[in-house]
């Protein structure tokens, strides 16, 4: 009988001890490093690039994020190009996703703690469930992105030709549908920007990646809103009102700001770059306009609408939608004086608060450090800087053109703030829904908040 070499012993026996988070954000490192070294060989590159611009651009594509230090159209070649979208497919999997098929592949039975918190975080009641969710997703990702491509040709190769339309085409479906941000064009999409079909095909493929597979799969096998999950419901409204809230005042607040929608003489015009620009923000990070020309208002409420993000199980960072939501159920619960939260005739339980508590605590804690780091370390606007971190840990990419001014230091913080925007998290999350119980009960004391 053939033995297995040692170090493939050891590495099965380290990976069927160890959380599947926590596995993968190793994954997810290794990924950046074999990425970033990748991007260093000569024929990625048109030009010499740092080995910093290099893990910078990897970790910004596997996070998919979008911050970038270098000119992606004129950087890279084709294979530099195709490097930096196999790198944001990959990402844009998602952590729960690729536990699936990494214990899949490798032939691994998962322990209790492991299974369950997968199978409730994916929404399933069973292991097999499970593994039919993560085949719905490839094909949900494969049907997105072929369609979203071929109509992106539609606007890109008449202006680009046959060969570099698709190309663009290809590119831009992958990079909205993951929410990741690049553009295979320097000025991003400003060119087009009242393009109807760049202003309707790359929101819906970013939202209905953003909006999470778990989502997507119970609207497509669940009869419509009574059958939905709880969890479902929460997300599509959540994300109707951060719609509605970030186009409504984008067009409010930048209608008459000649460096954005006033550069458009027509309402409609400014209406459809409001609607882009408004309901990218939160996850994609693609831009038809200037972004370092917006009032600080609205910067701010981008940068509030970047923390917030997608979806749990998307292809989105932040803290998630329904991590508010549940955030200001629990608010308006405590003001009105009830001891249960609910919603669409369901309850929510004590432990999901906790990690909503927890999960926004770890994430205020991380945005306030990095951010006091970089402007104790760098030389810049306030705002800039802000938002450059609200935009690393939201994953979403907008700039408001200080990348190309950070240090390298000050790009390894933000590289820091967008591994943990993605994975984090999630990470956390594993923990906290591990449940332990008590030995020991306290009686309970009085402490004296607000």
């Amino acid at each position: 009988m053939r033995r297995r070499p040692q170090p493939i012993v050891a590495l099965r026996r380290w990976l069927g001890r160890t959380p599947p988070p926590a596995v993968l954000a190793v994954l997810y490192l290794a990924l950046i490093i074999l990425g970033g070294l990748a991007l260093k060989l000569p024929f990625m590159t048109r030009q010499t690039i740092s080995l910093s611009d290099a893990l910078f651009t990897s970790t910004s594509a596997v996070t998919v994020t979008g911050l970038a230090v270098i000119d992606t159209q004129y950087a890279l070649t084709f294979w530099g190009q195709l490097v930096l979208a196999t790198l944001i497919q990959l990402g844009g999997l998602g952590l729960m996703t690729f536990a699936v098929l990494v214990w899949s592949a490798l032939g691994l039975q998962m322990g209790i703690t492991h299974h369950t918190y997968l199978r409730e975080d994916l929404n399933q009641t069973s292991y097999s469930r499970l593994t039919r969710l993560v085949w719905t997703i490839f094909r949900v990702v494969l049907m997105a992105e072929i369609a979203g491509a071929m109509l992106l040709c539609l606007s890109f190769m008449p202006a680009t030709g046959l060969g570099p339309g698709l190309w663009h085409a290809i590119f831009h479906s992958v990079s909205a549908f993951n929410n990741a941000g690049f553009s295979t064009f320097s000025a991003g999409l400003t060119g087009y920007a009242t393009d109807p079909v760049v202003n309707l095909v790359i929101p819906a493929l970013f939202i209905l990646g953003g909006i999470g597979y778990v989502v997507v799969a119970d609207i497509h096998n669940r009869r419509f809103w009574h059958g939905w999950t709880l969890h479902t419901r929460l997300m599509l409204v959540g994300t109707a009102a951060l719609i509605v809230i970030g186009v409504g005042l984008t067009a409010i607040l930048e209608w008459n700001n000649p460096r954005t929608l006033a550069q458009f003489d027509s309402a409609g015009a400014r209406l459809t770059v409001a609607w882009f620009q408004g309901v990218t923000t939160r996850t994609a990070g693609f831009n038809t306009t200037d972004i370092g020309g917006l009032h600080d208002s609205t910067s701010l409420l981008y940068m509030a609408l970047m923390v917030i993000g997608a979806g749990p199980t998307s292809t989105g960072g932040g803290l998630k939608v329904t991590t508010v939501v549940v955030m200001l159920l629990a608010t308006l619960a405590f003001f009105r004086r009830r001891t249960e939260i609910w919603a669409f005739g369901r309850s929510i339980g004590l432990d999901e608060v906790l990690k909503v508590m927890a999960l926004i605590a770890i994430a205020s804690v991380l945005i306030f450090s990095a951010t006091f780091v970089l402007i104790a370390s760098h030389e810049g606007h306030f705002l800039d800087i802000s938002f450059e971190v609200a935009s690393a840990f939201g994953t979403t990419g907008l700039s408001r053109g200080y990348t190309a001014e950070l240090s390298d230091f000050g790009r390894f913080v933000i590289m820091v703030v967008m591994f943990l925007g993605r994975v984090g998290p999630l990470t956390l999350g594993f923990f906290l829904a591990t449940r332990i119980t008590p030995r020991v009960r306290y009686p309970e004391g009085q402490v004296h908040l607000g």
